[in-house]
């Protein structure tokens, strides 16, 4: 069994995410005027979740490549 860390770090990134893009969306915006208005918990929540989306990708990715068909490489 081989332990593949994508998938509860993916999991972990896309639920960090999820909570501060929500709250930088539906959270009080006056909070956001001493930094110029920028929304720096929605910026951040779409960076995780997309860094997410990526370490699921490739744990998927790796999972149909290990349990998928392999070509039988014992004949030359």
């Amino acid at each position: 069994m081989q332990l593949d860390v994508r998938l509860p770090a993916g999991l972990m990134f896309l639920t960090m995410g999820m909570m501060l893009a929500v709250y930088g969306v539906a959270g009080d915006q006056s909070i956001y005027t001493r930094s110029l208005g920028i929304n720096i918990n929605l910026i951040w929540g779409i960076v995780l979740i997309a860094a997410a989306v990526c370490l699921l990708a490739l744990s998927f990715r790796h999972r149909t490549r290990t349990n998928g068909d392999r070509p039988d490489r014992s004949r030359g």
